[in-house]
């Protein structure tokens, strides 16, 4: 008998527990939810964007100006890069694989 009567006090003790805990946690504001002043991305991804940065300098540019660079690119590349430094480019790159696989060895 006297083990019911402890295990009914358990039972209201957690109970009690649990709905305090979920009293507290209600009041609290929703983090999860973006700020107010966020614009939607819906409506970010209906806007037109006017403005672009150069590929070869990274200066700002309108988007008439892109677009001919972009043309003038199409039409005649730019010069590729020394022999002598793309094969300087290839083997630090098969340095830096080998080294991914071979931690232990010193390249």
């Amino acid at each position: 008998m006297r083990f019911h009567k402890y295990l009914f006090l358990g039972l209201v003790n957690v109970i009690t527990v649990i709905s305090l805990e979920l009293l507290i946690h209600a009041s609290k504001p929703v983090l999860s939810l973006p700020p107010p002043e966020d614009i939607p991305e819906e409506i970010l991804r209906t806007e037109m964007i006017t403005a672009a940065r150069s590929p070869i300098d990274g200066k700002p540019l309108t988007a008439a100006k892109y677009a001919e660079l972009q043309a003038n690119l199409q039409i005649a590349p730019p010069p590729k890069l020394d022999p002598k430094i793309r094969e300087n480019i290839f083997l630090l790159r098969l340095r830096k694989g080998l080294i991914q696989i071979f931690p232990f060895f010193n390249f």
